[in-house]
């Protein structure tokens, strides 16, 4: 028979988004026996203490703090104390984060626990929501991941000169398609180079991704389109977006309000 602990442990395994796997899981006791991924498994502990061997050393998990098990690294887990332990872990294969780093040496997080703002801040886009990312939005998460892992690991940035006439093409690109889906391999033949170097040079000639600043347009059209007098829905299926509270969502993240509070606020 089942102990008491081990008869309430759950698992929900997100489907992936594209490629990257995401669980959240409650376990009473013990989890699981010594193990390794040849993935990353970065994660956070939601409530109670995740207690785990690693690296020969005991390490304990709190909520507010990020774990990162490195590919490859033997493993286990258990509740630190009677009350159990609730997480999310997402499994990110180490050749999404070289096509990012173009060849660099893997990050590797010592201790496999940071509490460095930066990597919570980054991975936080990958562990939350129920459904999977869009594409464009996935690739600007795993994008900001693969930096704060670098970032916290003490490896310096690649200092190279970005490719303004790409990084132009891929904006242009945006702006002609403003409203309408667009997907990275758009993006790619617009701009005639690869996801990732577009990623890094739009960054560096833009100041934020092409995906941030795709979104921003759309809401910059549907806000001009309720200034104008369209309906919240109305606006929100002109500029793209799935519904009135997939913008209401976007808007309420980019503006801090909502669209209808403002709207309410503009003087005519």
């Amino acid at each position: 028979m089942p102990s008491p602990a081990a008869s309430q442990d759950w698992i929900v395994r997100h489907a992936p988004a594209d490629r990257v796997e995401r669980i959240e899981a409650y376990f009473g006791g013990r989890g699981y026996d010594l193990h390794r991924h040849d993935t990353y498994a970065i994660g956070c502990t939601l409530a109670g203490v995740q207690s785990f061997q690693y690296r020969r050393g005991l390490r304990h998990s709190l909520p507010g703090g990020t774990l990162v098990l490195h590919p490859d690294e033997a493993h286990d887990g258990q509740a630190g104390t009677e009350a159990g332990f609730h997480y999310r872990m997402i499994y990110v294969q180490p050749a999404l984060i070289q096509d990012i780093l173009g060849g660099r040496p893997l990050p590797f997080i010592r201790d496999g626990i940071s509490d460095d703002p930066r990597l919570r801040a980054a991975s936080a886009a990958l562990l939350q929501g129920d459904e999977p990312l869009p594409a464009l939005a996935e690739q600007d998460a795993l994008y900001d991941l693969a930096q704060a892992l670098c970032a916290v690991a003490g490896q310096r940035p690649e200092r190279r000169r970005p490719d303004y006439a790409a990084g132009e093409r891929a904006r242009q690109y945006i702006h002609d398609t403003q409203g309408q889906a667009i997907t990275l391999d758009d993006l790619e033949r617009a701009a005639g180079i690869d996801r990732w170097s577009l990623s890094r040079d739009f960054r560096a000639l833009y100041g934020t991704s092409p995906y941030r600043y795709a979104l921003l347009r759309r809401l910059d059209l549907a806000r001009r389109l309720i200034a104008a007098g369209r309906s919240l829905a109305d606006a929100a299926a002109d500029a793209g977006f799935t519904d009135q509270s997939h913008m209401t969502r976007r808007h309420a993240q980019a503006f801090g309000m909502t669209p209808a509070r403002w709207r309410g606020t503009l003087r005519r």
